[in-house]
């Protein structure tokens, strides 16, 4: 297992994502992907994630975008919030010319990813998360995969990692604030450190639930 941890989450460190898995799937996981003859047009990258699909698994119906030879080696891809899968359109061929199989989901709370029922509780701690991506492996019937994230998707792999090594071959974490240690987590920032975390509190109160859901894509961009 590698981890790579730093990086920030901008569009330069995703594209390095893309390499960093090729090594850690090609080099520390020894998988041996089938040759593919396959030739990827600069003009497609765009619209490179493949195919969107949807699948129940765990407490999900998941919406994600499927890529690449259906018995080559899986990697699957996580984002970031506020972020999506489209942070992967550059990577994605990159794999896809390899000859892996490049599952990109839409993590909870994102996409065409849905709760199965009204009543789950909705839950964003990294277990939680963590726990969505192996459902989805095993509704897959994917027994092992090399994991690769950035932001949310950097602790949701590493959680992985940690909970379920044996379902890894390789794992590749760019930009994410990984394990959170709870009890340190309590203690206060110098204010110039804390103003970047202005987010959390205000989305915590029912101001911000409205605010966000009215403007949901101007937050995003702001932040």
């Amino acid at each position: 297992m590698i981890t790579i941890q730093k990086y920030r989450h901008s569009f330069k460190s995703i594209m390095t994502l893309g390499i960093l898995i090729l090594i850690a799937a090609t080099g520390f996981a020894q998988i041996k992907p089938e040759k593919q003859a396959v030739t990827v047009e600069k003009q497609q990258i765009a619209n490179s994630l493949g195919t969107l699909k949807q699948i129940n698994a765990g407490v999900l119906n998941v919406g994600y975008a499927e890529a690449g030879p259906v018995k080559g080696p899986v990697v699957i891809l996580l984002h970031g919030w506020p972020y999506d899968i489209h942070s992967y359109e550059e990577v994605v061929p990159l794999l896809v010319a390899k000859g892996y199989r490049v599952i990109t989901p839409y993590l909870r709370g994102s996409g065409t990813t849905r709760f199965l029922s009204e009543t789950t509780f909705r839950n964003g701690q990294q277990a939680a998360i963590a726990s969505d991506i192996i459902a989805l492996m095993d509704a897959l019937k994917i027994e092992k995969a090399t994991i690769g994230g950035f932001d949310w998707g950097a602790r949701t792999a590493v959680v992985m990692a940690a909970l379920w090594p044996e379902r890894l071959r390789g794992l590749v974490s760019v930009s994410g604030y990984l394990l959170v240690n709870l009890e340190a987590n309590l203690k206060p920032l110098p204010p110039v450190a804390e103003y970047g975390w202005w987010y959390q509190y205000y989305f915590s109160t029912e101001r911000g639930k409205t605010g966000y859901s009215e403007n949901r894509y101007e937050f995003n961009k702001l932040i």
